[in-house]
């Protein structure tokens, strides 16, 4: 019922939108290999400037979405445009406004930044000193004009990725698809991707981008998707997409902390029909609660008449990575086990 709801909120949010204000629409996209389906008849409608995080597990279908969009790959069927342009039908035409980032995009170890960057704007049509000019502007948007000289094979993981996403930039894109674009970036590297993508979106760019640090993308995206077996289950404001999916009556998280480990209290919980996910730590255990409030309140009472060394209860703030973090659980049963 819930997935239903949303996917009507969706369709009628296509529907509202103006074709000109979107930068990336996508209708009834399928992808098959062989027996296997990646992406199920997905709908999804961005608007020019928007940041948008497509977020979900491990194999949901993120990756293959990038890479139709990309053009680097055909779609079993369905209809994909990039700035109203068909990207079927026309994808050279496509790849002049869009800027593609891969996760863990190779990058040749022998040559110079400068050198790497240069090869791609010449690419472009850029002549020389077109070129020079286009390179120092995307090291300086990057954050990195002072690594022009270095060796690509001195940078770091994260250097290295932000110095792709400089090269995705030289053809000053309208668009730019950013598939896992954090990956293997340290702390600094993050802010300095963060920062960027906040600079451009202001100027009008348009951000499609997927990551496992789901925290940080609900810092910076305007719109959020929640995609699992190659379905979008809903999207949004994250904060209105965290409401709809990870807060109900019926479904909540709670923390124990404890004043010391306690096996008999795990073993309890995990008998417990309407406790999930039970996980553990040195001083804490925090679990799914699938019942209604008034069971919740019955629950906690048992817990400290059995006289485990509880010291304090509380429920969890839900957010988008807990969200997506349930998505790949397993169903619990009405007994209490884990079902396959």
């Amino acid at each position: 019922m819930l997935r239903d709801n949303c996917l009507m909120v969706i369709k009628l949010y296509q529907n509202t939108m103006e074709t000109e204000s979107l930068a990336i629409q996508i209708s009834d996209l399928r992808v098959d290999y062989e027996d296997f389906t990646a992406v199920k008849e997905l709908n999804l409608s961005v608007g020019k400037g928007e940041i948008f995080g497509l977020v979900g597990p491990n194999g949901a279908g993120k990756t293959s979405t990038f890479k139709v969009l990309a053009t680097l790959m055909e779609p079993t069927y369905g209809e994909v445009s990039i700035g109203g342009i068909d990207i079927l039908e026309n994808p050279s035409q496509a790849r002049k406004i869009f800027g593609y980032m891969q996760d863990l995009a190779p990058v040749p170890t022998d040559l110079k930044v400068w050198e790497f960057l240069d090869l791609f704007a010449r690419a472009y049509g850029l002549d020389k000193h077109a070129a020079k000019r286009r390179v120092d502007e995307c090291l300086e948007i990057v954050n990195l004009s002072d690594k022009r000289t270095v060796y690509c094979k001195a940078l770091s993981r994260g250097m290295t990725q932000r110095v792709v996403l400089a090269k995705s930039l030289l053809h000053m894109p309208q668009v730019l698809l950013l598939d896992e674009p954090a990956s293997g970036m340290d702390t600094l590297s993050r802010v300095s991707l963060r920062n960027t993508l906040k600079a451009l979106s202001s100027k009008g760019v348009t951000v499609l981008i997927s990551s496992h640090i789901l925290t940080e993308l609900s810092s910076i995206c305007t719109q959020v998707g929640i995609i699992n077996e190659g379905q979008i289950l809903d999207f949004g404001k994250p904060s209105d997409v965290v409401g709809r999916l990870g807060k109900s009556d019926s479904s909540r998280v709670i923390k124990v902390l404890l004043l010391k480990e306690s096996l008999p209290l795990i073993e309890y919980l995990n008998d417990q029909a309407l406790v999930a996910n039970v996980e553990t730590s040195e001083a804490s255990i925090q679990f799914q609660f699938l019942g209604s409030l008034v069971q919740q309140v019955e629950l906690l009472k048992s817990l400290m008449l059995k006289d485990f060394p509880i010291h304090s209860f509380e429920e969890v703030e839900v957010n988008i990575e807990n969200v997506v973090l349930n998505l790949s659980k397993p169903v619990v049963s009405n007994g209490g086990q884990n079902s396959k």
